[in-house]
C-alpha cells in the first residue's frame, strides 16, 4: 500500500507544536511519507528568512523558540507548493484565514485528500454558525475530520502529558490519524461526533476571555469558577484555557489596562492571533439573528465588552442572570 505524504498548513506556535508530532510519527511509522511539508508564512526574523532558519536549524525561532522540529518537516513558503501530492492536509491557522487558503489550493490538491482542522472557531453562515471544517469541505469538496483538546501548544512541545480527541465520522480514517497524532505523551481518543467536539473547541475561547476579565478585575477564584462553569462545555479544554491561555491572557491585560484588544495582540502575542473576540462577535451575531442573547449572557456580555464599548467592570452582571445551559 502506497505511503500517505502529509502537509501542516499553517507554523505558528501550535502548528510547529503539531509538526514535533507529526513529523516524529512520519519518520517511523510505516505508513506515512517521510518528508512532511509545512506552509510557513514568509517573514524576516533577525534579518532572515524564516522557512530558511527552520529549514537550516530545524527551530521555529519566532512562534516555538527553543524546541528542535524533526529534520525531515521541511518549511515550505509557496502555499500551493506546499500542499502538492499530500494525501492528509492538516488545518492549522487563525480561523479568519482560512477562506483565503481554501481559495489559494482549490484545484491543486488531490482529490481523495482528507483534511483534519486543528482551528478553534466558527464562522457565520446566512442560516446561523457554520463550522470551520464545513467552511473547508464545502471551497475544497474533501472529507473532513478535527482534533481538539487541553492542548496549550508549549506544554505539548515540551512532551508533557495531555490528551486531545479526533472527531472522524470514518471508521476506516480514525485509526490512521490516530496513527498520524499519538505519542505516549499527547494521547488520543478518536470519535464520530466530529461537529460536537469542533463547537466545543470554538465557544471555550469566549469564556477564557470573560476568565480574563475576572482575574483583571482582582476576583478570586470563586468567581473564576461561576464564570468557567456557565458553558460547560469541554470542561477540560476550557479549564486549560481559562488559566492558560492567551485569551485568559489578553482578557486580563483589557480589564488592566482599558488598552483595545486590537493593540493588546500586537503587544503581547507577538504575531500570533487571538480568537476568542472574534469567535465572540460571531456567535453574537447569529444569537441576535435568532433572538437568543438573553439566554447567553455571558458570550453576550464578552462581546459588549470587546466590541460595544461596554465597561469591563460590569462583565460580572452578567452572572446573575441565571442562563439556560447548552
Amino acid at each position: 500500500m502506497a505511503t500517505r505524504k502529509v502537509c501542516i498548513i499553517g507554523s505558528g506556535n501550535w502548528g510547529s507544536a503539531i509538526a514535533k508530532i507529526v513529523g516524529s510519527n512520519a519518520a517511523n511509522v510505516p505508513t506515512f511519507e517521510k518528508t512532511v511539508n509545512m506552509w510557513v508564512f514568509e517573514e524576516m526574523v533577525n534579518g532572515r528568512k524564516l522557512t530558511e532558519i527552520i529549514n537550516t536549524e530545524h527551530e521555529n525561532v519566532k512562534y516555538l523558540p527553543g524546541h528542535k522540529l524533526p529534520p525531515n518537516v521541511v518549511a515550505v513558503p509557496d502555499l500551493v507548493d506546499a500542499v502538492k501530492e499530500a494525501d492528509i492536509l492538516i488545518f492549522v491557522i487563525p480561523h479568519q484565514f482560512i477562506g483565503k487558503v481554501c481559495d489559494t489550493i482549490k484545484g491543486h490538491i488531490k482529490a481523495d485528500a482528507v483534511g483534519m482542522s486543528l482551528i478553534k472557531g466558527v464562522d457565520e453562515g446566512p442560516d446561523g454558525l457554520k463550522l470551520i471544517s464545513d467552511v473547508i469541505r464545502e471551497k475544497l469538496g474533501i472529507i473532513m475530520t478535527v482534533l481538539m483538546g487541553a492542548n496549550l501548544a508549549n506544554e505539548v512541545a515540551e512532551e508533557k502529558f495531555c490528551e486531545t480527541t479526533i472527531g472522524c465520522k470514518s471508521k476506516e480514517l480514525g485509526p490512521v490519524l490516530k496513527e498520524l497524532m499519538q505519542t505516549a505523551n499527547f494521547r488520543v481518543t478518536v470519535v464520530e461526533e466530529a461537529d460536537v467536539v469542533e463547537i466545543c473547541g470554538a465557544l471555550k475561547n469566549i469564556v477564557a476571555v470573560g476568565a480574563g476579565f475576572c482575574d483583571g478585575l482582582g476576583y478570586g477564584d470563586n468567581t473564576k469558577a461561576a464564570v468557567i462553569r456557565l458553558e460547560s462545555c469541554g470542561v477540560a479544554d476550557l479549564i486549560t484555557t481559562c488559566y492558560g491561555g492567551r485569551n485568559r491572557k489578553i482578557g486580563e491585560a483589557f480589564a488592566k489596562t482599558g488598552k483595545s484588544i486590537e493593540q493588546l495582540e500586537k503587544e503581547l502575542l507577538n504575531g500570533q492571533k487571538l480568537q476568542g473576540p472574534a469567535t465572540a462577535s460571531e456567535v453574537n451575531h447569529i444569537l441576535k439573528y435568532k433572538s437568543l442573547t438573553d439566554k447567553f449572557p455571558l458570550f453576550t456580555a464578552v462581546h459588549q465588552i470587546c466590541f460595544e464599548a461596554h465597561p469591563v467592570q460590569e462583565f460580572i452582571s452578567c452572572l446573575q442572570n441565571h442562563p439556560e445551559h447548552m
